[in-house]
């Protein structure tokens, strides 16, 4: 649905207004969710005590919201109606408080309203003649706003609009009450209003000189300033990328630390780099790490868990191995050397999302267990299931009970089957699902999701081992004349493609990341056979296959360029 644009910016400032509401709420699950949030407020009546971290029984979800910087949060009320008009399916939800406010204000005296059009950060106001409170941040919107009135994407409205509202730190505290005054005392920063903060946190965030000057602000809280220094960072790297010639891979010398069974097929290894520092900077769930073995062989693995210096990898003997994981178990030990190459991010956490839904099947479990960990620890709603043979083929069970609830184990030989079409079924609204595990696992659930009618953005599937043998075909590539090249039974379209002498970026080699993409161009003759998760059914229809796994059926002829 299309949303009214913003109305001009009001030209007339605040100078008072009177608190209607004061609002408080104890922390409580979210309806459908294990997740539990601080956005259900209530009116108070009577003198309420104002402290350095908020008011007296107000709590927070401390993950995100909450603490000095987050201590107090205003929402302009002349926004409701707007939202109710936009939305007119779910105008019930959009009444004053919908956004976990704890202040409600209306300007007084002629003057103008509190809003994001007039509200500067740095303002500093006084309350009832006691508390004085400072601007801090422009409220930065979650999935809980999309969960609370329940349209999927919701949040980046309040930013696109500017109903965002705004926190406060408590400079003074004491006692408010509704009824009372509110002043503004002192304004430091007139030309930064919480509206224009937000156009280049948000919309126009290239704007390196604006940006430079928002960063210098001491005022902001620590959330913007992370923001800021990460927004003028991307502009640097991106001016660097536009000059700098590529280089290839680069490895490094790291030694196993420990080898640990963790099943009769599965066996953990922790590697340490030679060259490490005491800490090591943490690296984001759900990423692979590429390694080349002594053997010549590159290989990519899912990474439990782990930092730029010490990494926890689970790798099963595959009984179809094209040589990694049969020789990391016969030939790898304690103090074996390994060069390590780039650790490459993988699955996407859609934050957007109210519930995560893991499906998993053996060794499919290191890709999911960072996630997990990492969304137990922040107060996400997720799920996790995992199919295995039998009790003793449950990886990381220390792991896993750590999860507590949120996890379901299917044990094959107790006749548990792990049911791709009632777990896809039972989802809670606004879930996104993520798969990895054995060819029949994901072509189980891509079943069950084209049942249900499942968009493509609402799962997410991962390989973690590579079908490359296939027909053999022919390529060539466009615009290099009459050379072509024979892609063997037994050799990916990749390999064949980098033994003609042509240069095509890669990295998890499995068919999950996209970067060996290409596309197949007109001139082309005969079948494409797609493999891996890598690309949307509307990349597929427009000519582009992963040439790590994908192939060209018995005789056909394939014209590529990327």
């Amino acid at each position: 649905m299309s949303l009214a644009p913003s109305p001009p910016p009001l030209s007339t400032p605040w100078t008072t207004a009177t608190l209607l509401q004061i609002r408080t709420s104890k922390m409580q699950p979210m309806q459908g969710l294990t997740t539990t949030t601080g956005i259900y407020k209530q009116p108070q009546h009577g003198r309420i005590f104002c402290g350095p971290e908020g008011f007296e029984n107000d709590e927070h979800d401390l993950t995100f919201h909450g603490g000095p910087d987050k201590a107090v949060h205003q929402y302009f009320p002349g926004h409701y109606p707007n939202w109710q008009s936009e939305f007119p399916d779910h105008d019930g939800n959009f009444e004053v408080g919908g956004f976990g406010e704890n202040l409600v204000a209306k300007g007084t005296g002629g003057g103008g309203e509190m809003n994001e059009r007039n509200v500067c950060i740095g303002d500093v106001v006084g309350i009832g003649g006691e508390v004085v409170l400072q601007v801090s941040l422009p409220r930065q919107p979650c999935f809980k706003l999309n969960h609370r009135f329940g349209l999927k994407g919701f949040a980046p409205n309040t930013w696109r609009l500017s109903r965002t509202g705004w926190d406060y730190r408590v400079l003074k505290t004491g006692w408010v009450s509704p009824g009372d005054e509110i002043t503004l005392a002192e304004r430091k920063h007139p030309a930064w209003t919480i509206e224009r903060i937000q156009e280049y946190l948000h919309r126009n965030t290239g704007d390196l000189e604006k940006l430079e000057e928002l960063a210098a602000v001491p005022e902001f809280g620590r959330e913007c300033k992370r923001g800021f220094a990460w927004l003028i960072e991307r502009i640097h790297e991106k001016a660097k990328a536009k000059t700098k010639v590529k280089e290839p891979e680069v490895f490094t010398s790291w030694t196993v630390v420990e080898k640990k069974k963790e099943t009769t097929r599965i066996t953990k290894f922790v590697l340490q780099c030679d060259a490490h520092d005491d800490e090591g900077a943490g690296i984001p769930p759900g990423g692979f790490v590429r390694l080349r073995l002594p053997n010549g062989l590159l290989r990519s693995y899912s990474i439990v868990h782990g930092t730029r210096n010490r990494l926890t990898l689970g790798i099963a003997r595959d009984a179809q191995s094209r040589g990694g994981s049969t020789y990391l178990h016969d030939h790898i030990n304690l103090a074996s050397k390994l060069d390590v190459g780039a650790i490459n991010p993988s699955i996407p956490m859609v934050e957007s999302a109210s519930n995560h839904v893991f499906i998993a099947g053996g060794i499919g479990i290191t890709a999911f267990l960072g996630h997990c960990n990492l969304m137990k620890s922040i107060n996400y709603s997720f799920t996790l299931h995992l199919a295995v043979r039998s009790e003793a083929d449950i990886p990381f069970q220390g792991a896993l009970e750590g999860l507590g609830p949120r996890v379901r184990v299917y044990r094959g030989d107790q006749g548990e089957r792990l049911d791709a079409r009632d777990i896809l079924g039972g989802r809670s609204w606004n879930s996104m699902t993520y798969v990895c595990g054995p060819e029949r696992l994901v072509s189980a659930v891509q079943a069950a999701a084209e049942a249900l009618s499942l968009a493509d953005e609402e799962i997410y599937y991962e390989a973690f081992g590579a079908r490359v043998g296939g027909d053999p075909f022919a390529v060539s590539v466009k615009g290099q004349g009459e050379k072509k090249v024979e892609v063997g039974e037994t050799e990916s379209l990749l390999e064949a493609l980098r033994g003609g002498g042509w240069s095509v970026d890669s990295s998890c080699e499995v068919g999950n990341c996209g970067t060996c993409k290409v596309r197949v161009c007109g001139g082309s003759t005969g079948e494409v056979e797609h493999r891996g998760s890598g690309l949307t059914k509307g990349e597929k229809a427009e000519g582009e296959l992963l040439s790590c796994v994908s192939r060209g059926r018995m005789g056909a002829h394939l014209v590529l360029e990327w």
